[in-house]
């Protein structure tokens, strides 16, 4: 395969490089591979990442190698990205905006390998969140069946008070659940998903944890609540996965949540994904749909 491909992208000019380039060792997966799966995804990722400032996760020398979070954008980039400008401790600062095919395609081939959202979008601003997330983090000797246990217990409490849980897997080790949410003030947001995990904490010792502290992790679900704070991100629904071998944040059904009874029965590679999609659609398109008022956390 040549070493550089020139390509044309819904009218946009790119040049793809290193195509045959191993990223992930352990099966042999090559930038070629993941440029083509997103390429083949986008339709259903770019609804849920367009005007939402990314930070991106980079492997240039791929998995195994040392990577780096890239909030500002990657040099080399074509002038048409669109980005937006978000206020940091730093000051303002551009981001990138993942709002087309063409940018998602010239990220990746960037080797930006990850794509990470905050809650809240170019519309609503930071001050504003659209979106309530749960991330459910099982601690060292839990996993991700107790992750769905814990899954299910938040989707009840979520639906007391009004809210619609949908759920993925976060590619990695455990669950995040969202709610789809009228703009909400972002500290009433994380208020309320705090309130949520310290109360399933309390009535759920065994199990759950609200605190971050790895001492009390073990053998527990850390609620992470903390996910919904303005400058937090959290992986994008579809976006690859740097584990040893490619995995996917990948949408699935509460029945899928219910019958889970290994850890396998949760992990999907970009070629489950895409063939998921292909039989299914989004499983998280009701997420982009109609929201609900934020509930008093009190």
């Amino acid at each position: 395969m040549p070493e550089r491909q020139v390509t044309e992208v819904e009218g946009r000019r790119l040049v793809l490089s290193h195509l045959d380039k191993v990223l992930w060792p352990a099966t042999g997966w090559t930038k070629g591979q993941a440029l083509y799966y997103y390429a083949q995804v986008a339709p259903h990722l770019l609804p849920h990442v367009r005007r939402r400032p990314a930070t991106l996760l980079r492997f240039p020398s791929g998995v195994g190698e040392e990577g780096f979070f890239a909030k500002n954008p990657p040099p080399g980039l074509p002038d048409w990205v669109r980005t937006m400008v978000v206020d940091s401790h730093e000051g303002p600062k551009d981001r990138v905006t993942v709002d087309d095919l063409p940018t998602l395609m010239a990220l990746a081939n960037g080797y930006a390998l990850e794509l990470h959202v905050p809650q809240w979008n170019a519309d609503t601003g930071p001050a504003d969140h659209d979106r309530l997330v749960i991330d459910l983090d099982p601690g060292p000797g839990a996993d991700v069946m107790l992750c769905c246990a814990v899954a299910l217990l938040v989707r009840e409490r979520l639906a007391e008070d009004g809210l619609t849980a949908h759920v993925k897997t976060s590619g990695s080790k455990g669950l995040h659940l969202y709610a789809a949410l009228r703009p909400s003030g972002a500290s009433a947001v994380v208020g309320y998903a705090r309130t949520l995990a310290e109360r399933l904490a309390a009535d759920h010792p065994r199990h759950v944890v609200s605190r971050m502290a790895k001492a009390l992790r073990r053998g527990k679900v850390f609620v992470d609540w903390s996910q919904n704070t303005t400058a937090k991100t959290t992986a994008a629904p579809y976006t690859l996965r740097a584990t040893a071998t490619p995995g996917v944040s990948t949408p699935i059904t509460w029945a899928e949540v219910e019958q889970c009874t290994a850890p396998g029965d949760l992990a999907f590679t970009p070629e489950d994904v895409l063939a998921r999609t292909a039989e299914h659609g989004d499983l998280l398109a009701p997420l982009l749909g109609e929201a609900a008022e934020l509930p008093d956390s009190d």
